[in-house]
């Protein structure tokens, strides 16, 4: 079972929004350097909804190829339609992913009922395990905890990045069943692991992986002292990165870093000026930049 910080990666571009390869390589190799316990390629943060179906593709093959087992990698293979999700998963599985990451259907609103057959439907159909992904705040849709209890019986699923950023909500899940928990909200998520979730997911660990990884050993070990320690340092940038809508704000903060370019694709734009005064301290806070 995987544990602690789990970098939800951007995909670099260049100023035409074309993707830059040679970056996410470096990028790859850094996270592993940095402890980084596992990678999401093509998930919110990495412009899933921005690009193609083959640039998907390429960019899952690229993260297995490039990591070579060193981490698990765990390709975000989720649609709004049930079919599409299950040929992403597919594909996903066929490139050499080891795990998937599944949001919930956006846009359509489905029922609870409609939300348990959908993961079922791509548990049967591909023999890949698969991370639930709750996030209601970009998807109008809430799986309720009741539903993720039905699906921890489902085989094949494994976990679930649970970003309401509601802590009473990992409380609820661990009453009705024991599937593995991992925050996908940076701001709560030591107090989330300190509670017993394994992990993050994590946009901040773009910025800070070293730092985010040892939040997250010592959250996940229970050692309180030391990682609300290392998270104060991180709150800014947990703040911060969500100045506009993510993938925007950390996009930018790794351009200054010279890790990336700046490039992002429409309807995304780059982060806007007034922002940046604010990121900049957050990011000198961290550590990140002088």
């Amino acid at each position: 079972m995987i544990t602690g910080s789990i970098v939800a990666l951007v995909t670099p571009m260049h100023a035409d929004g074309e993707i830059d390869w040679a970056k996410l390589g470096d990028l790859l190799e850094w996270h592993i350097e940095q402890g980084t316990a596992a990678i999401v390629p093509v998930g919110t943060t990495g412009e899933s909804s921005t690009v193609t179906v083959d640039e998907h593709c390429q960019i899952v093959k690229f993260a297995v190829d490039t990591v070579a087992g060193r981490v698990p990698i765990i390709a975000g293979t989720g649609g709004n339609s049930t079919a599409e999700a299950i040929e992403l998963t597919s594909s996903a599985k066929a490139l050499g992913a080891d795990a998937c990451l599944l949001v919930t259907p956006y846009y359509n609103k489905p029922t609870q009922e409609g939300l348990f057959r959908h993961y079922e439907a791509i548990a049967q159909a591909v023999e890949l395990p698969q991370f639930l992904y709750n996030v209601p705040g970009r998807t109008a849709c809430d799986m309720l905890p009741e539903t993720v209890a039905r699906l921890a019986e489902v085989p094949q699923v494994i976990g679930i990045k649970e970003a309401t950023g509601d802590l009473k909500r990992g409380q609820q899940i661990r009453e009705l069943c024991d599937i593995p928990i991992y925050s996908g909200d940076d701001a709560t998520s030591c107090d989330l692991m300190l509670e017993g979730a394994r992990g993050t997911i994590s946009v901040t660990a773009n910025i800070a992986p070293a730092k985010l990884s040892a939040m997250a050993v010592a959250a996940v070990n229970g050692d309180a002292e030391t990682s609300k320690a290392i998270d104060e340092e991180l709150q800014g940038l947990h703040e911060k990165l969500f100045l506009e809508s993510n993938p925007i704000p950390v996009k930018w903060a790794l351009s200054q870093m010279g890790r990336i370019e700046a490039g992002i694709r429409l309807p995304m734009t780059p982060f806007s000026e007034k922002y940046h005064v604010e990121l900049r301290a957050a990011m000198h806070h961290a550590g990140v930049i002088n």
